[in-house]
């Protein structure tokens, strides 16, 4: 009888989306919170959507040659995510699964999401770049992995990553950070004008 009681009180502490042998991972916008709650490593940060399994995705995203778990969850900006997916799901992604959302204080909301044809709001496809890292990266990009370098500096992605609006004003920016946004963002805004 105490076992029953044990097994209905662990099966009712899984989060919603939980992965179990019998059911796959179900990824929703609740899935995606704040960033400043994930784990930094080299400035991106991770998780697992699978409860007890964030050790298993940092140690991979830590080693030098790595193939991340089922659950993984690499963000490096707060409006892009990409989520590894149970083996066998996706060859052509290595199993990952790319997502575009919209954050705002109230949370994420997916606008795209899928393997091969994500392109995110500048035009890029996710998958497209993500494919050209090395072997041993597991799709991951870094500067060193083989992918095409962003052109977002590496300040106003550690602003974005401190910003995002899911994290309840947790830092608050300089006024020299804020005009730097602003000049980013006015950037972005008017390159998207230009491509249309």
């Amino acid at each position: 009888m105490k076992w029953i009681l044990t097994l209905i009180i662990s099966l009712t502490a899984l989060p919603h989306g939980a992965f179990s042998a019998d059911k796959p991972l179900e990824i929703d916008a609740k899935s995606f919170g704040c960033m400043l709650d994930m784990t930094p490593v080299r400035g991106f940060y991770v998780d697992n959507l699978i409860p007890g399994e964030l050790d298993k995705t940092v140690a991979a995203a830590n080693a030098e040659k790595t193939v991340y778990p089922a659950g993984s969850v690499v963000q490096l900006v707060p409006d892009e995510v990409m989520v590894k997916r149970q083996s066998g799901f996706n060859s052509a992604t290595k199993d990952w699964e790319f997502f575009e959302l919209n954050v705002n204080q109230e949370g994420s909301q997916i606008n795209k999401r899928g393997f091969v044809d994500v392109v995110n709001r500048f035009g890029g496809n996710c998958f497209g770049c993500h494919i050209k890292a090395k072997p041993e990266f597991d799709m991951v990009c870094e500067n060193s992995h083989g992918c095409d370098p962003i052109a977002i500096p590496r300040p106003i992605i550690t602003l974005l990553q401190k910003t995002d609006a899911r994290c309840g004003g947790r830092y608050t920016p300089q006024p020299q950070e804020i005009e730097m946004l602003k000049q980013f963002k006015a950037a972005i805004a008017a390159q998207m004008a230009k491509d249309k």
